[in-house]
């Protein structure tokens, strides 16, 4: 029988946790307003995220080219956008109201933010479809923010992505996209969670992705497809000096936007690794997997390079240098096969896709101590000006066809023509998972001092 200084001392251990929870509006939109916001209650993210723990196991390689996240990808932010922070419940201070001001750089910032939530976006449409959700193309509610206020929202059930062993990477997403700032990176502006749901907001890009441009035209030419790599190789480097692997480069996790300009993004399966480390993780999508991955050798920032190489020559060709129905001989083929260079091809692109497609991780262009710049001073980017394309003055010649902000013209009907429906799922029993999930970027018209 309990008594009544133990019952006393329960009820209070409930208020105390009680107190601490927010319910999102009941005018959501999202099929979720039966979860609790579990931001307030979360500290702050660790400062090595991509730690693996001990009592997960690294995730089953992906051997489907359809798991891919399509949608999300960022508008140019300019030089003068202020740096990103992390803004958790126990981070700045938290007034009555809900709204709380954080200190940025050493207290020369402060950035006023409320609480965020699934119930503050309406859903558009559906974009995209993974293994662990969807992206929908949204509309920020009452937006003041200075932009038209449309987002992708990429939403991943928790309950999957711990009976996958994928929790070490949701988190990873969400720290790197808080760490990088490029021209062709996507950049992340919100993240928050439900009980049962991850989400992560993002800049709609409305060009549609490289995949479904390069099915449409079976194949781009040398110009074309020197300007795709160039900007993509500007996108590696930057995330390899920050020590960042992204280990799923594929057409489909490259968008493009309305200039032409492509966009790197879906950072599920991207990991932060030092310099003298290696990662023996094997994941990935096959076709585009480096051979020291599928050896289980260890791997760097050098199986990026191997796949900048198979987009390269898929771009030019139509199809991957490595191919087969069967797995277990597809991967032969890569560890194996010597590659088949079209004779249509040029010399120059030649010798970049030979050194490129080095089986041996050592031989490999980029594995030098100059990194990507051994790659950008291939002879086959001769013409690329590479300040003017980090600065996006370097103008593509094809514009896909966009009408509006939110047009998915450019995306597959398959996704599309889906009832845009965020329903509910399943709540995992331990929520202890996702700690610090909570973010959101400064407001770049913000004046500091």
């Amino acid at each position: 029988m309990v008594s009544t200084s133990q019952k006393k001392t329960l009820q209070s251990i409930l208020v105390g946790k009680l107190n601490k929870l927010s319910i999102p509006p009941s005018t959501s939109t999202l099929g979720e307003s039966e979860d609790f916001d579990f931001s307030e209650v979360f500290g702050p993210p660790t400062s090595h995220a991509s730690s693996s723990s001990q009592f997960l196991r690294d995730p089953d390689t992906i051997h489907s080219r359809s798991h891919s996240f399509v949608g999300p990808s960022p508008r140019f932010a300019t030089p003068t956008s202020l740096p990103f922070q992390a803004i958790d419940g126990e981070s700045g201070s938290q007034s009555s109201d809900g709204e709380g001001e954080v200190d940025g750089d050493k207290g020369k910032e402060k950035v006023e933010i409320g609480k965020m939530g699934p119930g503050d976006f309406a859903i558009l449409r559906v974009i995209g479809q993974g293994a662990f959700g969807k992206v929908f193309l949204v509309r920020k509610k009452d937006n003041s923010g200075g932009d038209d206020g449309i987002f992708a929202m990429k939403v991943m059930r928790k309950e999957t992505i711990i009976k996958k062993n994928h929790v070490d990477y949701m988190k990873a997403e969400r720290d790197i996209l808080t760490k990088v700032e490029h021209p062709y990176i996507v950049q992340l502006r919100y993240s928050f969670q439900t009980k049962s749901k991850l989400y992560l907001i993002l800049d709609f890009i409305n060009g549609g992705h490289l995949f479904f441009h390069l099915y449409r035209q079976g194949m781009f030419s040398e110009d074309q497809a020197r300007v795709y790599t160039a900007e993509l190789v500007s996108a590696v480097s930057h995330l390899h000096k920050r020590g960042i692997v992204h280990r799923d480069l594929k057409p489909e996790n490259i968008l493009m936007d309305s200039d032409g300009h492509v966009m790197l993004t879906d950072f599920g399966l991207s990991k932060e690794i030092d310099e003298s480390s290696r990662s023996n993780s094997m994941c990935g999508t096959t076709e585009y997997m480096a051979p020291e991955i599928l050896l289980s050798k260890g791997h760097n920032k050098d199986a990026d390079w191997w796949s900048v190489g198979i987009l390269l020559y898929e771009m030019l060709t139509g199809q991957a240098p490595f191919t087969h129905a069967n797995r277990q001989k597809l991967q032969q083929r890569i560890i194996q096969e010597k590659m088949k260079l079209p004779p249509y091809l040029s010399s120059e692109v030649h010798s970049l896709l030979k050194g490129l497609l080095q089986k041996e991780p050592s031989r490999r262009l980029g594995n030098g101590p100059s990194g990507g710049d051994e790659i950008k001073n291939h002879k086959w980017f001769r013409s690329i000006n590479w300040k003017k394309l980090e600065t996006r003055e370097l103008q593509p010649k094809f514009k896909p066809d966009v009408n509006g902000s939110d047009c998915t013209a450019n995306f597959d009907q398959c996704w599309t023509a889906m009832p845009p429906d965020d329903s509910p799922a399943s709540t995992p029993t331990a929520g202890e998972h996702f700690q610090g999930y909570t973010y959101v970027a400064p407001n770049p018209w913000l004046s500091s001092g």
